[in-house]
């Protein structure tokens, strides 16, 4: 895992090379094993890399060239030689490009994250006469591109996201892993194609002039995370998952989707028999992720999913080491620490455990939000930020449990339309005259009976339901300027409409994770997993996002994935086949942040209190607004995820625009710097 940059219409000239090396160090946290550079007449790369695999010889950027064979290979220089041996003399769409193509050195790369199954590739590769000169998954993964052009992307197995040069045509290719595990941010300014793993790379070029996008803001205070594919920088852009991009001489981009999820839901193959096919799939994509030429730990929880993997991990090494965090105001309780270190003595594994004082919690924020890039407001996060910060002492890489509940059904709210069929032949209206008049009265049962009068496409837009604002919460919040500049907002069940048009024909359940899969996980979870991972040199591999898991999720009917009574049927009978039932069918909890308790205390109360009156809060809100929703929870309305909806925006802007002297400290520091 690593760090990629670079932009095209370069000239090897100093200004260039400087703005380069500027956007390289800007992520250093992301690689501090080594770095490379590579300017030439139209383009210039970038790199930073954490060694896994290959650690001798998988450096970047790479260029394949030849014209002397045995010519050695060099990781950060103005030209790379990576050929040894024979081009391919095949004919055919198998191996297209000619070995005339390949002497005139065309193609370099660029490349973040891991192509699991290179070594089967490389092989493949062998087989129509290609030669390589490193043990790299880069190599593979570019000698791919030439080989198979675009059509790479449907044999690769991992995450990844690229930018491959074609100096013969002018042309950049790049591609994002299918469900976004790895970030790709890029730009167009004056013609000129800029990208980054970090937007905070993309700062560095002196062709962008940051300038916060209010409509990113606008979706964020109903999604808590950034869900737009332009971010809170105009002019910068995610490119979504399962996409690739084509970008010309001039910066003309064309951009593509590859691969879609599809399901095809096997209804003739018994619960057993799927609950087989689910172990069989997660055993055999662990054994992939556990590939590398360095130590591969796995995070361990009180839950389902990293218990899961942090067994199926311990049968492949025994010697594997396992990390968890909690925070010291559940000490003695049942918390995450003392199931951890319950379920390693029974899977006889290490266990390094770390209690977060709320000091550090707070104290962390700013850094976190730094890493992250846009503002985001899953306390969740901060956690995540400790436990990699506890893995990154002694591994380079851990397993992850993301994914999960997406595919196979972990999320209670799942559970909502089996609930609903108790009232299904009640008349519509009826039911929400029911729920108005619960709601009047302050009673229980309005939220329940208002889902049940509607279609899921008209309420459920992620798991941010309940959580975030609605619309007219949020222009209620608004300062009155900026609520002029996003009347025409779309709502939030009109973004999420096309994705769920994807799927109309399945039911409401498979339709809710399906509209997860494309935004609460790439937008919020996946993003936090490798912002906070790569924080502290930190690669975080996430076994139940894999290509072939998925297609065994997707062929499972949605019953003997979720019923009324319990979420993630078959994924728990699989686990119980390598950990304890009091593990496998634990119910799902999430990470329990104490923030609802953490804010009625003086110190925090005044903290957040402090940012709801600034300056920039009366610039976006109607602080007087703020501060009674602040008020509010105080007195025990627990509004405590909505205030840190706000507080976390107000934190990230003060660290990325509020200005600040050149002499003075910076505001947040990387904990990777100094290292490597």
């Amino acid at each position: 895992m690593c760090g990629i940059c670079g932009f095209t219409g370069a000239v090897d000239n100093a200004a260039d090379r400087a703005t380069l090396k500027a956007m390289c160090d800007a992520m250093a946290h992301r690689g501090p094993d080594g770095e490379g550079f590579y300017v030439s007449d139209g383009i210039a790369l970038g790199h930073r890399r954490l060694s896994l695999v290959d650690l001798a010889g998988g450096g970047q950027p790479m260029i394949r060239s030849t014209g002397d064979l045995e010519s050695p290979v060099m990781s950060s220089a103005v030209a790379f030689d990576h050929i040894r041996g024979q081009a391919a003399q095949t004919s055919g769409p198998e191996a297209h490009v000619t070995q005339d193509a390949l002497v005139r050195g065309r193609w370099s790369i660029v490349f973040n994250g891991e192509i699991y199954n290179y070594r089967e590739l490389r092989a493949e590769l062998q087989s129509l006469g290609f030669g390589f000169s490193t043990d790299s998954d880069t190599e593979v993964l570019l000698v791919g591109y030439i080989a198979w052009a675009q059509d790479v992307l449907d044999r690769v197995r991992g995450m990844f996201a690229f930018a491959i040069y074609d100096a013969e045509s002018r042309e950049l290719f790049c591609a994002r892993d299918f469900f976004g595990i790895k970030p790709f941010y890029y730009t167009v300014q004056s013609g000129q194609f800029i990208f980054a793993s970090e937007i905070k790379s993309i700062l560095e070029h002196p062709a962008y002039d940051r300038v916060l996008n209010e409509q990113a803001f606008a979706q964020y205070l109903c999604f808590q995370f950034s869900a737009l594919d332009e971010t809170f920088f105009k002019g910068v852009f995610k490119l979504p998952p399962a996409h690739f991009m084509r970008v010309g001489p001039r910066g003309e981009v064309h951009i593509e989707r590859y691969w879609k999820p599809e399901y095809v839901h096997d209804e003739n193959r018994s619960f057993a028999e799927t609950v087989d096919a689910v172990d069989r799939a997660m055993r055999e994509s662990v054994r992939y992720h556990n590939v590398a030429d360095v130590e591969v730990g796995s995070f361990l929880s009180s839950g389902i999913d990293s218990s899961y993997l942090a067994a199926c991990l311990a049968c492949e090494n025994p010697e594997i080491k396992t990390f968890t965090v909690g925070f010291s105001e559940y000490r003695g309780e049942r918390d995450e620490i003392s199931w951890a270190r319950e379920l390693a003595l029974i899977l006889d594994v290490e266990n390094d455990a770390h209690h977060i004082s709320e000091e550090e919690f707070w104290e962390a924020f700013p850094t976190v939000q730094w890493h992250m890039d846009e503002p985001s407001a899953d306390p969740s996060a901060v956690a995540l930020y400790f436990v990699d910060k506890l893995a990154a002492r002694k591994v380079k890489a851990v397993l992850s449990g993301e994914g999960a509940d997406e595919l196979f059904g972990g999320y209670r709210i799942y559970q909502v339309p089996f609930a609903n069929e108790h009232v299904g032949k009640v008349p519509r209206p009826l039911l929400r005259a029911g729920s108005k008049v619960l709601r009047a009265a302050g009673k229980r049962g309005a939220n329940y009976l208002e889902r049940a009068s509607e279609q899921v496409e008209d309420w459920y837009y992620t798991n941010a339901n309940g959580v975030a604002f609605s619309p007219d919460e949020r222009n209620h919040l608004l300062s009155p300027e900026l609520r002029k500049c996003v009347a025409d907002t779309p709502s939030p069940q009109q973004l999420i409409a096309p994705h769920y048009a994807e799927v109309a024909g399945l039911d409401e359940t498979a339709r809710m994770q399906h509209v997860d899969l494309a935004f609460w996980l790439a937008g919020d979870i996946l993003l936090k997993t490798d912002k906070m991972a790569m924080a502290h040199s930190l690669e975080s591999r996430v076994p139940f996002l894999d290509r072939e898991v998925f297609a065994v999720a997707a062929s499972i009917p949605t019953s003997q994935k979720v019923d009324e009574r319990q979420t993630k049927r078959a994924l728990r009978q699989a686990a119980e086949r390598a950990i304890p039932s009091d593990w496998a069918q634990k119910e799902k909890l999430g990470f329990p942040v104490p923030l609802a308790s953490w804010l009625r205390e003086d110190r925090y109360y005044e903290l957040v209190q402090d940012a709801f009156t600034s300056e920039a809060a009366e610039r976006f809100f109607d602080s007087s607004e703020l501060v009674r929703m602040l008020e509010r929870h105080r007195e025990g309305a627990d509004l405590s995820r909505r205030i840190w909806i706000v507080y976390s925006f107000l934190v990230w802007y003060d660290v990325f625009f509020e200005p600040r002297k050149e002499e003075s400290s910076p505001r947040v520091q990387s904990d990777a710097e100094g290292q490597g």
